[in-house]
């Protein structure tokens, strides 16, 4: 598919979605957000895809919604109601049920709606000239679908911090990686990209369908209490009995050789 507002491309087992609206610091339009949805899907539905990235391109990784056009459309955020109350929402890699690993590589600028996709993700990085901060508050908009998000990675103080400082406090790299929303700073930050296909290429590695089951028993760890997260996992780890991969990488293994995996179709 082509887009106007992403760029999606692919770099061997590594799939890139990357915000292309640099001129307006990546800020999501109607139009970006639907392209997100059907750019998710693409990926996810690509065999020769084990791993997705995403960032951003120019100077942010993204600034939230398009503030310029929610003031100047004669619509605004009404747009939004009902997939907000329905709870309808495709944007991130989470509402699309992307079982593939995803890392966000943030770049730059990280700010209000920006955090959908660093608390949907499953490895967040950043170069070590990123900034990070939440505006909602300081333009009369209510913060809750991010920071709930990043309630299950940071502090809550941290979290309650950011959203009620709003737009007159940034956080650098090395202070968000203190408090658990990333895991990688990458200096310089021209090196970015790199370290993300490189993380991306360690991953991509290991078992396709082993990482798919591993991801929804973690993420479905999220969703409920110790026990019943405990007998979903169990189901999961069941699930890859008789799989060919788990004759293949004790095999591989002991021949000294790289794994021959099945891909997930």
């Amino acid at each position: 598919m082509s887009y106007e507002t992403l760029i999606v491309e692919r770099q061997g087992p590594v799939g890139w979605l990357i915000n292309n609206r640099p001129e307006q610091l990546n800020a999501m339009n109607a139009l970006m957000r639907d392209e997100l949805a059907d750019a998710w899907i693409e990926l996810d539905h690509d065999p020769a895809v084990r791993v997705i990235v995403h960032t951003g391109a120019g100077r942010a990784f993204q600034t939230g919604v398009d503030v310029r056009e929610i003031a100047s459309d004669g619509v605004g955020m009404e747009r939004y109601r009902q997939s907000v109350e329905d709870f309808d929402l495709h944007f991130t890699a989470w509402h699309q049920h992307v079982w593939k690993p995803v890392i966000t590589a943030v770049n730059g600028i990280c700010a209000g709606g920006a955090f959908h996709w660093v608390a949907d993700a499953d490895i967040v990085i950043a170069a070590s000239d990123a900034e990070f901060f939440d505006p909602h508050v300081s333009i009369g908009q209510v913060v809750a679908l991010e920071a709930i998000g990043l309630l299950r990675k940071m502090p809550v103080e941290a979290v309650m911090r950011m959203a009620l400082v709003g737009r007159y406090e940034r956080l650098s790299a090395a202070r968000v990686y203190e408090l658990g929303m990333i895991s990688q700073i990458v200096d310089p930050p021209e090196d970015l990209r790199p370290a993300a296909q490189e993380l991306a290429e360690k991953i991509a590695r290991n078992s396709p369908a082993a990482m798919a089951a591993t991801k929804r028993a973690l993420w479905g760890a999220l969703e409920s209490g110790l026990t019943e997260a405990c007998k979903a996992g169990a189901n999961e780890l069941v699930s890859m009995w008789g799989h060919p991969d788990q004759t293949e990488g004790p095999a591989a293994f002991a021949d000294k050789r790289d794994p021959d995996w099945r891909p997930i179709t």
